[in-house]
């Protein structure tokens, strides 16, 4: 399988002025500025196949989105090279644009007032869409999702679930090479987010569309990524499959407990009582991170068995969210 993506040694930066405080610092502003350079993207390279779904991971404040404009010829490196199915993003927006779809959070590309498939059509003839190509992605999406109640509805009346989910459609409409998905599901319900999941995964293995998928939803990342990359502060972290990045936390489980009395001043005791380990609440249950390199799971159920009353218990592998949590804490090298 090509390479649809190449990225080598990327650097992004932008100058920052420093404004300094009060109203004499505001009028010193206006006659000499200061400035200071912050590496948004530092040194990232990345290779990423026809067909991948690769999540694209990081706190706010990463580098993600500044990529990601890269990718889309929005932005142009500071250093470095960047092609997206053999062009280069910043000298050629108009070819790159014919060969992505891309989904920012909120951010609509419908039209607010028309039906949806007036939006359709428009999208048609904005990307020049033959009609068979067109008929046939229509017919697609009536296969995938029930999308005919939707069409005649103006994209201002749908719920944020709905205009989600035809935003997604329309971003696939034109059968691009690559779909950017910033923040896919967020805000959606548990319903909700299981279709869209389920809808980007069946038009990527239809129509082999490669799929970059930004998100701090780890459902998502579960759902969907084959592989991730992560990135902190510019610097690109891990980049392979989840399946490997569990294997730097093999020792690790998770003993979640119900005990009687108040769950809160329970945790705080037992976190007090087993200082090596992560102890949190969540959903009427404790949590407790072990890492049998260091303190076996049977010890430190027994040892909470002598000082608190259990009413239930599971054990549980470390999650993918936590995994990731501890990356961004610099659990792996």
């Amino acid at each position: 399988m090509e390479n649809i993506i190449e990225i080598k040694n990327i650097t992004k930066e932008f100058r920052v002025p420093d404004r300094r405080e009060g109203l004499k610092g505001s009028i010193k502003d206006l006659f000499s500025r200061r400035y200071h350079t912050v590496k948004a993207v530092d040194d990232i390279s990345m290779e990423i196949k026809q067909g991948e779904i690769v999540g694209y991971l990081g706190p706010n404040g990463a580098g993600k989105s500044t990529t990601i404009k890269m990718m889309t010829g929005v932005l142009e490196p500071s250093s470095g090279e960047i092609t997206v199915n053999g062009c280069v993003p910043y000298k050629n927006r108009t070819r790159n644009a014919q060969n992505i779809g891309v989904v920012f959070g909120q951010r609509s590309q419908l039209w607010w007032a028309l039906p949806l498939i007036e939006s359709f059509k428009l999208l048609k003839d904005i990307y020049m869409i033959p009609d068979e190509q067109y008929d046939e992605m229509m017919s697609l999406y009536g296969s995938l999702v029930d999308i005919e109640p939707l069409l005649h509805k103006p994209v201002r009346q749908m719920s944020l679930g709905q205009r989600t989910l035809s935003d997604i459609l329309a971003a696939f409409l034109h059968d691009p090479k690559i779909v950017f998905l910033d923040e896919p599901t967020i805000g959606l319900d548990v319903s909700m987010k299981a279709k869209i999941r389920t809808l980007i995964a069946e038009l990527n293995r239809r129509k082999n569309t490669t799929v970059i998928l930004t998100t701090h939803d780890m459902g998502d990342v579960d759902a969907l990524c084959e592989r991730i990359v992560i990135i902190d502060h510019g610097k690109m972290l891990y980049d392979n499959d989840i399946e490997h990045l569990k294997k730097f936390f093999g020792a690790y489980r998770t003993l979640k407990l119900r005990v009687r009395g108040d769950m809160e001043q329970e945790a705080q005791r037992i976190a007090e009582e087993l200082p090596m380990c992560s102890v949190k609440t969540d959903d009427n249950w404790i949590s407790v991170l072990v890492n049998e390199d260091e303190q076996k799971v049977v010890s430190v159920l027994s040892q909470l068995q002598n000082s608190h009353d259990i009413r239930d218990m599971q054990l549980e592998e470390i999650s993918s969210e936590e995994v990731i949590k501890r990356i961004y804490e610099g659990g792996v090298e």
